[in-house]
Order: structure tokens, then C-alpha cells, then sequence
């Protein structure tokens, strides 16, 4: 027992307690610490499993000291009586330090200050959270491959240890399938990075869609698929996919595509469109003489690579239709590299002052816009984009493309 503080004697029980503020006796008020001193701690492993089960309840959260009545809403009214029981069983076997205070000639326990909680975590097979903290720390200061996943580490600062480290594991196999420029479906990245194909949660998902693009980095919720409609014969060795028959379009996966051997047909041009809406008008119009493609945003790498397939077996110009807006141009460009790569032609369509102004309805920038604009005014465009960017910084206005295709 410690001789710097005054403890009275240990009762009969091995309880010790310590006066605060007895007050005044004739007005029965005051506040008194109890705790025990055993030599060594009691196990838990006799314990009933509705005491372990609520203990585990109670240890949860991080801070080692709890409001007594906090403590009794965590057992509910169905575990009322564990809660008592659990209470005295700690205070006995040196697990806690119980601050009471008296009221109306009764001690009532206030505070509950866990003692030795690495000890009690590990009796009841629980993590040493200050364990895991510190291997949270030691795993977070190795840096990521490719920095799109900053955001998302970033943020797991506000997690449990145990939860965060789940999560850096995860963002560690992200950014080892970007690595291997890999693609497919959520099952694909859950069997990658755990091992089997439903592991990820649903909470896990959803945090990673709050910080990054999963489409972008190549996961999709489905089968990824290309849509298409062109005037062409797809060929595989002996076999032969005929689009012609196709009014509208037609979807197909990365795998089939990079299996093609050639291309039959003539095409007027390559027609991308971003909007889903403008796309299938489009198909409709121009896709019995022209190679239309639908383009999903800031395209996935899966998507470049199969439309660079196409492009080789059937080599043409193209004109990349997108949002007249600070994004579009970012999309529009990063299309356009594909052609650039290939040595081919390409230009806007769509994407013009006359096109914007014309339009009915135009949306405010925003300052992320304005900031977007200014790194884009800062490279070389071409002359269409350089002056819908210009005009869309001067009136402050942006628009949508399926207001003009």
C-alpha cells in the first residue's frame, strides 16, 4: 500500500478507503476513495461470462476513468444486477478505484478509474490498445506508392488502433494492386487484399468512397465493361462479334476486348462522350458510321487500355465530347492521350465558348473551379479549350454537355 497517500485499514473484504471530504458529520455528506491492494491481480478466468461479456462493454471506450451512471447505461436495465455484482467483484480484486460521494446517509460510487487496463484487456483476449497505437505509428510512416491514398490515411487518426491498422493493411494492398495496374471487381480487391472475396465491410467500403475515386483506381462494383457502338465486325482468331447489328450499345469487359485479333469496317471518326445520357444519343445518331464510346469521367486504367486496344486494331481521328467545365477539360485531355500516344488527331466537340453561352442553363464556379482553371491556363491547350477555359474565368460560369449533345 502506498505510504504517500493515507488509506484506512483493508476491511474484511481486503477493501481500503481513503477519506477526500467527509464534511461535516451532522449533514452526512462527503466523498471517499475505496481500492484494494493485492499482492498479485485476481484472473478473470472463473468469472461468469455475463460479468466478462459487460466488462467488455465497459472497457471499450479509451479513457481508464468512467461516470458510474455511464457505466450502468452501457448494462441497460437487463443486466442491472451484473452491473453491481461486476462492480464489487473489480473493487475486491484490485481492478478499479471507486470515488463515492454520500448522500442521505448512503455511499454511492460516482467514479469508476480502471487501474491495470492493458492487464484486464488481456485477460479477456482483447488488444493492448497502446500496443497497436504504437504499431499504428510504426506501419504509418512508411509512405504509399502512389499518392491519391493520402487522404485516406490521413483520416485514420481518428480511428481505434485496432481499426486503423485493419484499414492501413487495406490502403497498403490499394496501393500494391495500383502498383500492378490491376482491375476488376470489389470481390477481385477483397480476394487481393484479404484473401477472400466478401472480407471488406460495408463500413470499409464506404470509407474508402469517401476518399478515394474507386472507379478511377480500377474497382468497380460490377464487372467493368466498355459501351460501344460502332459500324464494325470484332474479330477473334476464327470467331467475329458484328456490331452492326446493334441499334443502340453494346457493353463489353476488358478481357474480351484485349482477346480481339482485328477489326473489319470503316469509320468516319471515334466519337467520346462522358455523359451517360449525351453518349447513348449519340450512339444512336452517329454509331452506324462512326466508333462511339462511352467515357466514365477521369477514365480507370482499365478503360484506357482497352480503348488504346481498339484504337490500334482500328486507327482513326477522334472528337472527345465532355462537361464545358473546369473537370471536362482535365477529362477531355487525359483522352485525348491515348490519341496523342498513337500519333492520331483528335479535337473538342462540344466543348466551345458558342457551345456554353448558348446553353439555357450555366451553374456558378466554384473557387476549387477557379483554382482548377488557373493550373489548366498554365499549360498548353488548344485553341477551343484554351478559349472556353478563358471565358468560363471571366464569367464565372460552367455547363453541362447533355444541355449540348
Amino acid at each position: 500500500m502506498p505510504e504517500s497517500e493515507t488509506w484506512a485499514a483493508p476491511d474484511a473484504l481486503g477493501v481500503c478507503t481513503r477519506d477526500l471530504d467527509v464534511g461535516a458529520r451532522s449533514t452526512l455528506r462527503g466523498k471517499r476513495l475505496r481500492r484494494a491492494f493485492p499482492d498479485t491481480f485476481h484472473t478473470l478466468g472463473s468469472w461468469p461470462m455475463e460479468w466478462r461479456e459487460l466488462l467488455v462493454d465497459w472497457i471499450r471506450a479509451s479513457s481508464p476513468k468512467r461516470k458510474w451512471d455511464t457505466l450502468l447505461t452501457v448494462a441497460g436495465s437487463r443486466r442491472i444486477h451484473f452491473a453491481h455484482e461486476l462492480l464489487d467483484a473489480l473493487l475486491r480484486g484490485g481492478w478499479v478505484e471507486l470515488e463515492e460521494r454520500r448522500q442521505s446517509g448512503r455511499w454511492l460510487p460516482v467514479w469508476v478509474s480502471f487501474l491495470e487496463l492493458p492487464t484486464l484487456r488481456q485477460q479477456l483476449g482483447l488488444p493492448d490498445k497502446d500496443a497497436l497505437a504504437e504499431l499504428f505509428r510504426t506501419e504509418a510512416l512508411h509512405p504509399f506508392d502512389d499518392s491519391r491514398l493520402r487522404s485516406a490515411q490521413q483520416s485514420l487518426d481518428a480511428f481505434p488502433p485496432q481499426s486503423a491498422l485493419r484499414r492501413l493493411a487495406l490502403l497498403r494492398a490499394l496501393d500494391n494492386w495500383l502498383t500492378g495496374q490491376r482491375f476488376g471487381t470489389r470481390r477481385d480487391f477483397s480476394l487481393f487484399a484479404r484473401g477472400t472475396t466478401k472480407a471488406i465491410s460495408t463500413a470499409e467500403w464506404e470509407w474508402l468512397e469517401r476518399h478515394v475515386d474507386l472507379v478511377e483506381l480500377g474497382i468497380e462494383k460490377h464487372i467493368p465493361a466498355v459501351w460501344m457502338r460502332a459500324p464494325v465486325l470484332l474479330l477473334h482468331e476464327n470467331l467475329g462479334l458484328d456490331l452492326r447489328m446493334i441499334d443502340d450499345c453494346i457493353a463489353l469487359t476488358p478481357d474480351t476486348l484485349s482477346s480481339l485479333t482485328g477489326i473489319e469496317g470503316r469509320i468516319g471518326c471515334w466519337r467520346l462522350l462522358e455523359n451517360r445520357t449525351s453518349f447513348e444519343r449519340a450512339a444512336r445518331r452517329y454509331g452506324d458510321k462512326d466508333f462511339v464510346v462511352w467515357m466514365p469521367g477521369f477514365a480507370p486504367s482499365w478503360w484506357r487500355q482497352s480503348v488504346a486496344q481498339l484504337l490500334t486494331l482500328c486507327p482513326a481521328s477522334a472528337l472527345i465530347a465532355c462537361d464545358p467545365d473546369p473537370a471536362g477539360i482535365e477529362i477531355a485531355l487525359q483522352a485525348a492521350r491515348i490519341w496523342d500516344k498513337a500519333g492520331l488527331s483528335w479535337q473538342p466537340w462540344g466543348m466551345d465558348v458558342e457551345t456554353l453561352s448558348s446553353l439555357p442553363d450555366r451553374q456558378p464556379l466554384s473557387q476549387n473551379d477557379k483554382e482548377q482553371l488557373q493550373r489548366l491556363l498554365r499549360q498548353p491547350l488548344p485553341d477551343s479549350l484554351q478559349a472556353l477555359a478563358d471565358w468560363m474565368l471571366v464569367h464565372a460560369r460552367k455547363g453541362e454537355q447533355e444541355g449540348a449533345i
